[in-house]
């Protein structure tokens, strides 16, 4: 039976720690078919409604994005995936004000607010659209760098194509595993998760590794924002 590949997105979120690069993981829920276990990085199948946001994107429009992905049209659902599958995941949203700035959620009431947004999200009776236009929000599309591409090989019991970002972390909002998809969440040096995946404490697929090790080699949030912007961590077009 030919297993479909499916569309996917998940955004690197970095930040410079006091000891250097810090890149935010999740652990995936043991319960699940693809990776059950694993750490990963924020991220998702691309849906239907993703395929719809331009308007409540700014600084990218689908051509760019279909124009740096090398596809036709639809380039920018990816980047919308990336957006949502982060909020709906790990409670962080890559949105902006008016003024441009990431917005707040570091005050009760907009806590409440948001986790409200959060969960009606990830149930469906809500759109990542209507939380744009209830909260005067865009999506910070222009935030995330292109890094690289992975398709899951045949034999895997789910497949994707899945296209890999990455973003500096909104400074003002806390991060929040969803209990469903994901299970932990942590803030870690990519070096020291290497470390604990060499010593079989951390299942690590390969696009994960292979992110990390890019990650290990770079300095600085800005370091990496330069190379992603440039030439990403080597190839297009991989499979892992």
């Amino acid at each position: 039976m030919t297993v479909p590949v499916r569309d996917a997105a998940t955004v690197m979120l970095v930040r410079d720690g006091s000891n250097g690069l810090e890149v935010f993981m999740v652990r995936r829920s043991l319960r699940l078919v693809f990776a059950g276990g694993a750490h990963v990085f924020p991220g998702g199948a691309v849906d239907t409604v993703d395929r719809q946001m331009e308007r409540w994107c700014v600084g990218r429009t689908d051509d760019d994005a279909s124009a740096t992905l090398g596809v036709a049209r639809g380039g920018l659902a990816f980047w919308v995936a990336a957006v949502r599958e982060c909020f709906e995941e790990a409670g962080f949203l890559l949105a902006v004000d008016a003024n441009g700035e990431f917005v707040r959620l570091d005050d009760p009431d907009s806590a409440d607010r948001f986790a409200a947004h959060r969960q009606a999200v990830t149930n469906g009776t809500r759109s990542l659209a209507d939380v744009c236009a209830a909260e005067g929000l865009c999506l910070a599309v222009d935030s995330m760098q292109y890094v690289s591409r992975w398709i899951t090989p045949e034999g895997s019991p789910r497949r994707f194509d899945t296209r890999f970002f990455v973003c500096t972390a909104p400074e003002r909002q806390t991060p929040l595993h969803d209990a469903t998809e994901t299970i932990a969440h942590e803030w870690v040096r990519p070096g020291d998760v290497l470390d604990r995946h060499r010593q079989g404490e951390v299942d690590l697929m390969t696009p994960t590794r292979r992110s990390l090790q890019w990650l290990e080699g770079e300095a600085s949030v800005a370091n990496v924002l330069a190379t992603a912007a440039g030439s990403g961590p080597g190839g297009q077009y991989q499979r892992g």
